[in-house]
């Protein structure tokens, strides 16, 4: 590690959780080092190079860093959240000496958890902090729950950015100056002294601005009108030519019932070129990457697809966003760069790092002369570097997850296995360190989503498990993402026979190839991986000795019913569908089909999963005269971002399913 670095970012992380010797092996010294949250969550580079922000844990809550890159020593904090429903997502830089932060928070209101965004800025010293959504005032309608994002820098005075605000009508009763505008527009606002004018005034539905990255808005996305409050889930956009304020149609995008979108979708616009990148289907059936030409042509082309997965991902550096690549999963993931330099500067970076295969190009100067970087592997936790393109210097900064440096981790091998159809499913299997891979204690763990899908790469909970001893297999089961519409199917929940199955074809496949015990086979999940362990267990009673769910969806009734005060009702509506597979695929309306003891966890701030549904499924089960345990963390949401939180669920996980696998 960079030695200006290396002794403050050694004490940061034994503040986060005790470190021990790297070869202990402890159940509790393990959950520990494992559930600790991840040191650097979000890192981003000044414009002139000389500074970074970074995103880490606090004792409680967050803080916002700033490193010196140049003198070096300690960072200094200048910003922290006092409690886990206050996050911090991203800090940018409007200016070398300024950054902007966005804060999501979740409240409760009555009954019901909602969460809203406010946008800040700050001197890079902590000085001078400032709110720069905009204060709604006594006379507002409604809540402004969007606190604007920043989606272009104007460049025409240092520190004026153009972002969005979410204008809220007001009451006209005693004033001739009431507010009248309601809807997303885009203002251009000055972070300092937070003057701002309108550079977009909201238009009938507007939900989405995209700019050229040279301060002109060229596209819009509105959404469809769909009935009362409720969200549609389908938008249209539209474009602009260059120098031109008509707005042109350009496409729509409609989520349809599966939740799978169709139409092309607009990511960024290249003012070069004059075209904006986007996905839609491509001729295989599976999502890629396009180009539209924004001069009236209406030209669409084809930049890549391929035949056995989605182009998922668009690669774009610098301030203006510039278009350099393209990526996607294969059996890894796989970055196809446009930008001829760097591809080769990413080639040399593979050959510099050769455990660290993953590279990401995290944040940039703005004239691209310093990288932020970011490398790691199955086995590596990651590193964050600074390269500079002058001096060709590679320097490192900070690791992902200081505690577990010096700790040997499992290799995660791609495999394919056949369902019961024939269909052959892919997915990911990891081995304990230094095991032959026979006769083993071994654990199924579906993914969350279900629009998702695994990858290759570390990933806490696999490794945790897998340096303890058992084997993991992590399957892309029909209904996942990433292999287009065909293997997508209805999505997970209306199509779960199919995706349960695949499941647990996962697990009867470790048995067959002796990779699995004979009856040491148990299911872990979170969110839909919680739903599909638990539904495993309704699907194929006595296949798994132990269940697992953390955050998991427990009824599809009561899911549709927990989204009805809010807007986007009509989305879940239309995604969990109608029909017997409603009460069919909820677990919580089949518990005494379970046979296998099952362990829950939930936090009972989760907006994603209301925790209502692990409370309801405790119950059932206790009903039906099953083993149940369930553990309620107050106060935390879906993702259970808290260490002592995932230390337990990590070390109680462990010890429940040994002693089920041993009975």
């Amino acid at each position: 590690m960079n030695s200006r670095l290396a002794g403050w970012a050694q004490a940061l992380f034994a503040t986060l959780v005790p470190l021990s010797a790297p070869h202990a092996q402890s159940l509790e010294e393990l959950a520990a080092r494992f559930g600790a949250r991840e040191g650097v969550m979000s890192m981003s580079l000044a414009p002139d190079g000389a500074h970074a922000a970074i995103i880490t844990p606090g004792p409680s809550g967050q803080l916002v860093m700033v490193i010196d890159l140049i003198a070096g020593g300690a960072p200094k904090p200048i910003l922290r959240s006092s409690q886990a429903s206050e996050q911090f997502s991203r800090c940018l830089w409007p200016t070398a000496s300024r950054l902007v932060c966005y804060v999501s928070i979740t409240t409760k209101l009555t009954d019901a958890l909602a969460r809203y965004s406010r946008t800040i800025a700050v001197d890079s010293d902590g000085s001078n902090l400032k709110v720069v959504t905009e204060r709604t005032s006594s006379r507002a309608l409604g809540i402004t729950w969007n606190g604007g994002s920043i989606i272009d820098w104007t460049g025409d005075k240092p520190g004026w950015v153009m972002m969005t605000r979410q204008f809220v009508p007001e009451t006209d009763i005693g004033t001739r100056i009431a507010q009248r505008y309601e809807g997303l527009g885009v203002e251009s606002v000055d972070v300092n002294s937070l003057v701002r004018r309108i550079v977009e005034v909201p238009k009938s539905g507007s939900v989405e601005y995209i700019t050229d990255g040279i301060g002109h808005v060229r596209i819009l996305g509105t959404e469809v009108s769909a009935s009362g409050p409720y969200s549609s889930g389908t938008i249209d956009y539209s474009y602009r030519k260059a120098g031109d304020r008509t707005w042109y149609p350009l496409g729509r995008v409609d989520q349809g019932d599966a939740g799978l979108g169709k139409g092309f979708n607009p990511l960024t616009v290249d003012p070069v070129q004059d075209v904006v990148y986007g996905f839609d289907a491509g001729p295989s059936g599976r999502q890629a990457l396009y180009r539209i030409k924004l001069d009236g042509s209406g030209k669409k082309e084809l930049v890549l697809g391929r035949d056995d997965v989605d182009v998922d991902e668009l690669i774009v550096i610098g301030r203006q966003r510039r278009v350099v690549g393209v990526g996607y999963a294969t059996d890894k993931r796989r970055a196809e760069y446009f930008d001829p330099a760097l591809k080769t500067l990413a080639a040399a970076l593979g050959k510099a790092l050769p455990g660290k295969p993953q590279v990401d190009f995290v944040s940039a100067s703005e004239d691209e002369s310093k990288l932020l970087l970011f490398a790691g592997s199955d086995v590596d936790p990651g590193q964050y570097y600074l390269f500079d393109k002058g001096t060709h210097k590679l320097e490192s900064l900070l690791p992902a997850r200081g505690q577990l440096e010096g700790m040997k981790l499992a290799e995660m091998k791609p495999v394919t296995f056949p369902a019961s159809d024939g269909t052959m499913i892919p997915g990911y299997l990891t081995i304990p360190p230094g095991s032959d891979g026979r006769n083993l204690p071994a654990i199924v763990m579906p993914h969350g989503g279900p629009s998702s899908r695994d990858e290759w790469g570390f990933d806490w909970l696999v490794q945790f498990f897998a340096v303890r001893g058992f084997a993991v297999l992590q399957p892309n089961y029909r209904g996942s993402s990433g292999y287009g519409a065909d293997w997508y199917q209805k999505n997970g929940f209306q199509s779960w026979r199919t995706a349960i199955g695949d499941i647990d074809d996962a697990g009867k496949w470790l048995v067959s190839q002796g990779v699995a015990a004979p009856g040491k086979l148990a299911i872990v999940g979170w969110s839909y991986g919680g739903y599909a362990a638990l539904q495993s267990g309704v699907a194929e009673p006595g296949l798994y000795k132990a269940i697992v769910a953390i955050a998991p969806v427990t009824d599809l009734e009561r899911l549709r019913r927990d989204h009805v005060d809010y807007t986007d009702y009509k989305i879940v509506d239309r995604f969990i569908g109608h029909g017997e597979h409603v009460a069919s695929g909820s677990p919580a309306q089949n518990a005494a089909t379970i046979s296998a003891p099952v362990l829950l966890f939930h936090g009972s701030w989760d907006i994603n999963v209301n925790v209502g549904h692990s409370r309801l499924m405790a119950d059932k089960l206790r009903d039906a005269g099953k083993a149940v345990e369930y553990i309620e963390f107050p106060d935390l949401d879906h993702q259970l971002d808290d260490a002592a939180a995932r230390t337990k669920i990590l070390s109680m996980s462990d010890a429940f399913i040994r002693k089920m696998l041993n009975r």
